[in-house]
């Protein structure tokens, strides 16, 4: 672990050269905030067997904690960017990870309504995490290697998810279910903490916002909520290339979330596999994941223009998911498996060149507030996305319609992509 004062003497090195030293902890310090706050908001849905035989609610119930966690993250994600101005990425950051702990520390009660509360602290600690580490990177990031250092950061998601996953489980079995919430949520505030050494230097922007308008505080930014929240909706609309970014994210957002919500599910009830051997393979659809988010931002960087890599992987999800409909039980188990590794690469790889994209898309000082904007998007694909999945399925008897609407989806972002003006 490494200790404040460690981070202390790495911000005092270089001196006279601030954009040097921020650069250096930049990543590490977004990625470890990305992996800590997507561990929390899944830690709930992955202990939910637990929870269910503790409390007496039925562990379906997971499905909606985790749409009320994005809808918090839509909330959030607008509103972001007025408060990442204000108070500095690096202090919204700490707020995020405050937020999921006090989230956990709630969840940890088994109460119903306590419950719903913390999906709604998790949420708005996950909407507004991405906004405020685009924010930095953005300020501290060379232009050539971009889409590489967003790629990077974006695999903590898929880590986080892992974390959860692997950890959770085990520190219930070692204890219960409700020190595991709490052991999660004592790792969110411990890096709050490890975060206040950086905060003087990575936040030096807002620091001169607020000598500029010292009276402004969270009441007032709090009085202006609807301004805030149609600001970035605004800077995205006023922009053809932007608007279109956002759309595009919806339709990846939906698409990624019901490959992975519904890819174990299809596996065990269509090809009649184990529920342990369709979760390995869920594993190397996740492993795919993080692999493509670092191989497509290193080939954006260097050999394909962001929208083109991103039009590629459109057009890779859609052809995964066309495999998937018409996948049959007589498929040979290696195929299945190499199908969702294409799903993971592509659908669960998209994040980083795009935020890049967003970012280099951005007008000056505004990267933190245009992809607080186009994440709403993306969450709003997240919510819609698999409930009408399952709706699908529920009206035809069968994946496969449903799997095509995905590939739909997908060519319409390709669609979307090629159709926006360069720049």
């Amino acid at each position: 672990m490494v200790t404040n004062s460690l981070w202390g003497k790495a911000l005092t090195r270089s001196p006279g050269n601030p954009r040097v030293r921020s650069s250096r902890l930049a990543l590490p310090i977004t990625l470890a905030v990305q992996v800590l706050t997507s561990m929390a908001s899944l830690t709930v849905p992955v202990l939910a067997p637990d929870i269910a035989t503790a409390t007496g609610m039925p562990a379906q119930l997971a499905g909606v904690y985790i749409g009320v966690v994005y809808a918090g993250a839509i909330l959030s994600s607008l509103i972001s960017g007025a408060f990442i101005a204000r108070f500095g990425a690096i202090r919204v950051s700490q707020l995020c990870l405050i937020l999921s702990g006090a989230g956990l520390a709630l969840a940890g009660t088994g109460q119903m309504l306590a419950l719903g509360t913390s999906a709604i602290l998790l949420g708005l600690g996950y909407g507004a995490v991405t906004p405020a580490s685009s924010h930095i990177l953005a300020r501290t990031t060379p232009p050539d290697r971009m889409a590489l250092m967003f790629s990077l950061k974006q695999t903590g998601v898929p880590l986080g998810g892992a974390m959860a996953g692997l950890l959770a489980p085990l520190a219930a079995g070692i204890f219960d279910w409700q020190i595991a919430l709490r052991c999660t949520g004592l790792l969110c505030l411990l890096m709050a903490a490890l975060c206040q050494p950086l905060r003087r230097e990575m936040d030096a922007d807002a620091a001169a916002c607020r000598s500029d308008a010292p009276h402004a505080g969270i009441a007032e930014l709090l009085r202006g909520t609807a301004g805030h929240l149609l600001s970035p909706l605004r800077l995205i609309f006023a922009s053809p290339r932007l608007r279109d970014m956002a759309f595009c994210s919806l339709f990846f957002g939906a698409v990624q979330l019901c490959f992975t919500t519904f890819m174990v599910v299809w596996l065990t009830e269509v090809h009649a596999m184990s529920v342990a051997r369709a979760g390995g393979v869920l594993a190397l659809a996740q492993a795919a994941g993080v692999a493509g988010r670092l191989l497509w931002g290193w080939l954006a960087d260097r050999f394909v223009a962001a929208r083109r890599m991103l039009a590629m992987l459109g057009l890779l999800m859609a052809s995964a998911a066309l495999l998937f409909a018409l996948s049959t039980p007589a498929w040979p188990t290696a195929v299945i498996a190499g199908a969702a590794m294409l799903a993971g690469a592509s659908a669960i790889g998209w994040n980083g060149v795009y935020l890049a994209e967003v970012a280099r898309l951005a007008p000056p000082g505004e990267a933190g507030r245009v992809t607080g904007g186009t994440l709403s998007f993306t969450f709003l694909g997240v919510v819609v996305g698999p409930p009408a999945f399952a709706a699908v399925v529920g009206a035809t008897g069968s994946f496969a319609p449903a799997f095509v609407a995905m590939a739909i989806l997908a060519g319409l972002a390709v669609v979307l992509i090629e159709r926006s003006p360069a720049g």
